[in-house]
């Protein structure tokens, strides 16, 4: 049900962006708006309190935001807290945000590597994923992790690549465990 929700409100977003020609916009828009409503636990207990009335939940969005967030969001918000999805705002913001990231191509790369990667590396690496993939650009999230010993694994969307030590190591292992030994 939450996929079919947020799909649902955030293609209809999606194509208001487009046919307004505002994409940019409200995709700007859209990420400052769901790094507030992650980061403010009050409100989101707020919207989805049971004995407070939908009128009152949407006048509060209102007022909210009615001079820090454009008309359409507004918009969009209200009608989610009319239908009872509020709980489902977040993925909405989340599935849009990927909406146009695909029609940017904009990829999301996570890059984990055994030590923390140097100017130079994460350049190289940028440039790498630029020439082998259909994007033309790239939002990096690093992360290290000593277990993998060396190499790194990256990840884009469901694809993975792992040069990890640790994975090399493990697949060697493996192989090794299988192999008959012969003796003369």
């Amino acid at each position: 049900m939450a996929k079919l929700v947020s799909k649902t409100y955030g293609d209809a977003l999606f194509e208001l962006a487009l046919e307004s020609g505002r994409v940019d916009e409200l995709f700007q828009e859209t990420k400052e708006l769901l790094n507030i409503v992650r980061s403010n636990e009050d409100l989101t207990k707020m919207m989805n309190h049971p004995k407070i009335v939908i009128e009152e939940k949407q006048k509060i969005v209102e007022d909210i935001f009615r001079e820090r967030v454009s008309r359409e969001l507004i918009g969009l918000m209200t009608m989610i807290i009319a239908k009872g999805h509020y709980n489902e705002f977040d993925s909405v913001l989340e599935y849009f945000i990927d909406q146009v990231k695909e029609y940017k191509k904009i990829g999301t790369a996570y890059i984990t590597s055994a030590m923390e990667l140097s100017l130079a590396q994460k350049d190289s690496i940028r440039r790498k994923l630029l020439d082998t993939t259909d994007y033309a650009q790239f939002e990096f999230i690093y992360d290290t992790d000593p277990s993998l010993i060396g190499g790194m694994v990256i990840r884009i969307g469901d694809r993975v690549v792992d040069g990890s030590v640790k994975s090399k190591l493990s697949r060697l292992t493996s192989e090794l465990s299988k192999a008959k030994l012969q003796m003369p």
